[in-house]
């Protein structure tokens, strides 16, 4: 048996400047004229918004809401459409988009450059507007990642092989946009024993000043010279008191 009422055309969420108007569409279909009803919700309060009882909804786009549209026919039956999302940018710079802006995808937020330890949580931030709203595509050294089709890509335990060049596609029924490209980089780390150690050594102190001094007198082809050795010593000793740690190596 045929559903009563079925949703032939849903809303579609959007992604837009603070101040952007738009149009959110609901079709349905049943066996007797249908009412339509608008409701809308905001930090988890859902309302009925007066007056929008029309297929189509005019939204002049203020805050982040969701949308969703009650279908009745005169049986008392009634159906949902999907929840939608109208995601306004509060913080983009005037004139963008153009006023020419058809809703293709814009990058307002682009990934950064990140350096990790192996282990550590890796997470890439992007984010576009577009009407409909975009979807996004992940890429690393130019290869697809099949399960990151988020804004936030995100991996727990990054590795090694996790390093390298990540952009992401950003892209709806107008077209697409990508991200900068950026580097990332996850090396390995040292046991903790051996990483303090060798933060003792070369950081004595969280201001440690360190200076290297290298004083060469013994030459293949050239006579041996006393200066560098007293040089370095006399060096050594001003650096000292200037509060540097010193480290001299000689030929």
């Amino acid at each position: 048996v045929p559903a009563a009422i079925a949703v032939t055309e849903q809303p579609a969420s959007a992604s837009v400047p603070a101040g952007f108007c738009l149009t959110l569409r609901c079709r349905a279909e049943g066996r007797t004229a249908l009412q339509y009803q608008w409701f809308c919700q905001h930090q988890s309060v859902c309302r009925q918004i007066p007056g929008a009882t029309e297929q189509d909804l005019p939204v002049t786009a203020q805050q982040t809401q969701l949308y969703t549209c009650r279908i009745n026919d005169l049986y008392k039956n009634a159906v949902f459409s999907d929840w939608v999302k109208v995601e306004v940018h509060q913080c983009v710079a005037r004139g963008l988009p153009p006023r020419l802006w058809r809703g293709e995808p814009v990058i307002v937020l682009n990934p950064t450059e990140q350096r990790l330890e192996v282990g550590k949580p890796l997470q890439l931030q992007c984010a576009a507007m577009g009407v409909p709203a975009p979807s996004y595509q992940w890429y690393r050294n130019g290869n697809l990642l099949e399960h990151q089709k988020k804004k936030k890509l995100w991996i727990t335990n990054a590795k090694v092989s996790d390093s390298g060049t990540y952009l992401c596609c950003a892209s709806n029924s107008h077209g697409e946009h990508w991200t900068n490209a950026v580097d990332i980089h996850i090396g390995e780390t040292l046991p903790p024993a051996e990483h303090l150690q060798l933060c003792r050594l070369v950081f004595p102190l969280a201001t440690g000043k360190i200076a290297l001094l290298v004083g060469n007198n013994r030459y293949r082809h050239h006579p041996n010279l006393m200066a560098p050795v007293t040089d370095v010593f006399e060096l050594s000793l001003l650096l000292e008191q200037l509060g540097f740690q010193v480290v001299s190596l000689l030929d």
